[in-house]
């Protein structure tokens, strides 16, 4: 863990000297410049002190740099599809256990012609256009607006049914982690 790092980057981007942390702490400049060094590791009491100085959540230090927000700018979006006759995949965001996409759903078009299912389970929120959602004995008609959830290890299948491309939010849970990259 590179908590040192962390509190400096925290620091210096909030203009705050090392001299004005001590004063707020009781800390020594020597003991925060092995901190920031990574040199010696604090208590958590000593952690809370600090974090209180900078202003930030003792939580917040303590995340490894892969756990921190991070950002994926429109125009940086992972796409994927199957095929040309399948819906457009737009990855805009993961953690370990979750991701989001935005789906492009042409119209007449499908998840495919049999349903699937796989591991987790899923939120959609539909942004455009009207779907048809199909799990086993259950189908529903959704359009802007409409949302519905369900576990994807039961069988399931999603329809453009309207004129325009459907574009469909899904967040997708699973216990097991996956491959961020």
């Amino acid at each position: 863990m590179d908590i040192g790092s962390s509190i400096r980057a925290i620091r210096k981007r909030k203009n705050i000297t090392i001299a004005q942390i001590c004063e707020q702490t009781g800390l020594s400049q020597g003991f925060m410049s092995q901190v920031e060094t990574n040199k010696t590791s604090p208590s958590i009491a000593t952690l809370e002190n600090i974090a209180q100085a900078l202003e930030v959540p003792l939580a917040y230090l303590l995340l490894r740099k892969e756990e921190r927000m991070t950002v994926v700018r429109k125009e940086e979006r992972r796409q994927t599809t199957r095929g040309p006759d399948q819906p457009r995949v737009s990855q805009i965001g993961s953690t370990p256990h979750m991701r989001m996409v935005i789906v492009e759903i042409s119209p007449g078009q499908s998840t495919g012609d049999i349903p699937h299912a796989y591991e987790g389970e899923e939120v959609h929120l539909v942004l455009e256009g009207r779907i048809s959602a199909e799990q086993g004995e259950d189908r529903t008609e959704l359009e802007a607006g409409d949302s519905f959830s369900w576990h994807a290890c039961a069988s399931h299948k999603v329809r453009n049914i309207g004129d325009v491309t459907a574009v469909v939010l899904i967040s997708v849970y699973t216990e097991e982690p996956h491959d961020l990259s």
